[in-house]
């Protein structure tokens, strides 16, 4: 039904000539369709409430797409001009501006709605606006939003109780002891690193133990000692020099492990799955390689489950699989862990825990009770057997759907990874066009890696909005490949 309402707003030639596609999109197009919305009223934020007459033009020019880029003269480019100079541009942005969420969509200022398989980077699992978060955050922003880490509060220790049991319980870090709770990833890997650091210093008292290895197309943060073991000379070059003491080794490369992690070596940091490198997954020879050596040497395993972890492989961490040998001292974990709020999470073993001391690490906001409970609520959602058993059926469902594409398409799709709800498509070419026609069809997907399109949609996402994203993304390879 939603090809056909798109058909008949192109040409009877053109829509002859389209290829068979291989999905439907089961949601009416007027849902989408930038010429049927209203606009969201923006008199607070760029000065009208309707659209300008030129933007209809465009509007009507462009009828073939559903949600074509705003033009110069919309609104959402008038909220661009006004605001974008008072803004550090560390981020290269689309045209939309969005104003609305709910679930797996997203709205903009001219009320188009988008289907959105990125959720803010892994970071919305229970999607937009989730009911629960947004009773809690409200319930608790009545009552108690910061004290400081002088004092205690009810929701820190409570969360972090929460944390180190779910992970127990769940077959990962099967020695988890205690948490750091902070404002985000980076944090949570800057108090790792910090952690790592001063084991290393306890444990070999003559200062030789320092030494941290990470892994090539790693991401770690972009914070000084994070960025130092995030290789990548993009990231890396500007603030050059980095901290010393990082070495890099290759990914899944178990010959080199030997020689790579060493006496010095006071951690390995590692992703189980590496989102930003290209969504790559570690084999489970290569962790558990890994782990033994760092028995071997006396070094602290660190797994960034950042992206990957909290329920986004089907499993509460992508560890949990792996024996227990090659469980983690350290798990850093943040994105979901807030649905959108910001707080970020250090999980450390007994043996890393008791070497840290008051004074060797702090944070002003980390801790503090709104973000602990909101994120209480949501470690609760996100460890339900039923959620993580339809996070698998629905990755199985994606995937499907890549390789229909793939066979469809064989010299475009070259391999499909991941895990559950964090899956990568390896193109054989820049997928910017992709990304650009689709968020036209209104789909959003973002990239990874080289040539990577990366798909982590909300946890919650349903099968039908699946098949429309499928459906949707089909359109946009067929239109790019005229």
């Amino acid at each position: 039904m939603a090809m056909a309402l798109r058909a008949s707003m192109r040409s009877a030639a053109s829509a002859a000539a389209r290829p068979t596609l291989l999905f439907r999109a089961p949601q009416p197009t007027l849902h989408r369709k930038y010429s049927e919305a209203t606009a969201v009223p923006t008199s607070t934020l760029a000065g009208s409430g309707t659209l300008h007459p030129a933007e209809h033009a465009r509007i009507q020019r462009d009828a073939g797409l559903p949600n074509p880029d705003p033009a110069a003269d919309s609104a959402s480019a008038a909220l661009v001009r006004d605001v974008a100079p008072y803004m550090v541009a560390t981020y290269a942005r689309p045209p939309p501006v969005f104003v609305r969420g709910l679930g797996s969509y997203l709205w903009d200022v001219e009320n188009r709605r988008y289907l959105d398989f990125t959720a803010g980077i892994a970071v919305n699992s229970l999607g937009h606006c989730e009911g629960g978060v947004t009773r809690v955050l409200v319930d608790q922003a009545k009552t108690l939003v910061h004290a400081s880490n002088l004092y205690f509060n009810a929701w820190t220790g409570a969360l972090s109780k929460l944390l180190v049991e779910k992970t127990i319980a769940s077959g990962g870090m099967h020695d988890a002891a205690a948490v750091f709770v902070c404002n985000s990833g980076s944090e949570a890997n800057e108090a790792g690193i910090k952690f790592a650091r001063k084991v290393g210093k306890v444990v070999d008292p003559t200062g030789e133990k320092v030494e941290i290895v990470s892994f090539r197309n790693a991401f770690h943060g972009r914070t000084m000692g994070s960025l130092s073991a995030t290789p990548n000379p993009k990231y890396q070059a500007p603030f050059a020099p980095m901290v010393p003491g990082f070495r890099v080794g290759e990914y899944n490369d178990v010959g080199a492990i030997e020689g790579l992690v060493t006496e010095k070596t006071c951690s390995v940091i590692v992703e189980p799955i590496q989102g930003e490198g290209g969504v790559q997954v570690a084999s489970e020879e290569f962790l558990v390689a890994l782990a033994r050596r760092c028995r071997e040497v006396g070094a602290l395993l660190h797994y960034d489950e950042i992206q990957c972890g909290l329920g986004r492989t089907g499993e509460f961490w992508a560890h949990a699989r792996l024996p227990a040998e090659a469980h983690p001292d350290i798990l850093t974990t943040a994105k979901a862990l807030g649905n959108g709020f910001p707080i970020g999470a250090t999980i450390v073993n007994g043996t890393v825990a008791e070497k840290i001391k008051i004074g060797d690490h702090g944070t002003t906001f980390g801790g503090n009770p709104l973000a602990c409970r909101v994120a209480h609520y949501i470690v609760e959602r996100l460890s339900e057997s039923e959620l993580l058993e339809g996070v698998s059926a629905k990755g199985e469902l994606f995937r499907d759907g890549f390789e229909r594409l793939r066979s469809k398409f064989p010299g475009l799709i070259t391999e499909v990874r991941g895990r559950g709800l964090i899956l990568g498509v390896q193109l054989t070419e820049d997928p910017a066009a992709i990304v650009t026609a689709a968020r036209e069809r209104g789909l959003l997907v973002i990239t990874a890696g080289t040539n990577t399109l990366r798909f982590v949609p909300s946890l919650v996402v349903s099968e039908e909005e699946i098949r429309e994203g499928l459906g949707i993304l089909e359109e946009a390879v067929v239109a790019t490949r005229g």
